[in-house]
């Protein structure tokens, strides 16, 4: 007996007995009817454009999304809907990618590879990662990755979390801590509290030779103080999100100097589908067991802490 209607990009997705699994080919986001969905998975990397079939199911119960933020999702939030993030989904490829963009902009590959366009060798010492003094701005599961992959580099890790959460720093005292830190990672959530947390004084207050490391969300970082900052050569950055995203043609930022950036592909990797479908067939599992579901960040219209 089918209990509950399942949409997901998937049509080979293994799913638990009572759950009736629609797909792109046999209901179309465009056009097929959506009122008999009761669990959407929008597809991944479609932005708004996926949660927007959202208007157009009345009986949906659980939205689960395929990233880690939730605020895309926040304008869709309703009464009898809750919100899941895909916690644990994106953990090793967004912690890889921001060891990647720190190790890349340390030893100088985008110096690298401005050489070997002109075929100019051009060898000088670069800084290394090991014993520095790494802030992680946001430690989840995300940021507790990031600190386990720098383990062999034997950096000391300075954690942050809004509340100094489990003998974490406060956000408070990053004024006070930010002249000590080699490198600063950027892996917390876009809230109203957090949004143009890295402004000017944020930026200003970095040491000299320091490196920030955005694996984020774009609106954390004040673009144009960004681009000031980087002007003087005091301090380098590495960003795989920013504000505007996608960063249109001609903007500022990609002229900016001691700057590498990636396309917003922490997450999108080859571990991205198999952790993803294990964590659907999870949640409709306890959905058709009648458990909680995991993740929930959004209940009614009521954001979870």
């Amino acid at each position: 007996m089918v209990t509950h209607v399942a949409w997901t990009q998937w049509d080979d997705l293994e799913v638990p007995a009572g759950v009736e699994l629609l797909n792109p080919s046999s209901a179309p986001l465009d056009s097929a009817d959506l009122g008999s969905v009761t669990f959407y998975v929008p597809p991944y990397m479609t932005g708004l454009a996926g949660l927007e079939p959202v208007t157009r199911m009345p009986k949906l119960a659980h939205l689960q999304l395929p990233n880690a933020g939730s605020d895309d999702a926040v304008p869709f939030a309703r009464e009898g809907l809750t919100i899941h993030n895909a916690r644990g989904v994106h953990d090793i490829s967004t912690a890889e990618l921001a060891l990647a963009l720190t190790l890349a902009s340390n030893r100088g590959f985008d110096d690298f590879h401005r050489a070997q366009a002109q075929g100019a060798w051009r060898p000088k010492r670069y800084q290394s990662l090991w014993r520095a003094r790494v802030g992680i701005i946001g430690f989840g599961s995300i940021g507790r990755t990031i600190a386990r992959l720098m383990e062999p580099f034997e950096a000391e890790i300075v954690p942050f979390t809004a509340r100094g959460r489990d003998g974490t720093r406060t956000l408070a005292e990053l004024p006070e801590l930010l002249p000590t830190l080699d490198v600063v990672i950027l892996i917390l959530p876009a809230k109203p509290s957090t949004i143009g947390l890295v402004d000017a004084t944020f930026l200003s207050a970095m040491k000299d030779g320091a490196l920030l490391v955005n694996v984020a969300r774009g609106p954390i970082v004040v673009t144009q103080d960004l681009i000031d900052e980087l002007a003087t050569g005091r301090i380098r950055a590495a960003v795989d999100v920013t504000d505007p995203e996608p960063l249109p043609d001609g903007h500022r930022l990609w002229a900016a100097p001691n700057l590498i950036i990636s396309p917003h592909v922490g997450g999108n990797s080859s571990a991205f589908e198999p952790r993803m479908r294990r964590l659907i067939y999870d949640q409709l599992k306890k959905l058709v067991d009648g458990e909680p579901l995991d993740h929930a960040v959004i209940v009614g219209r009521e954001i979870l802490d």
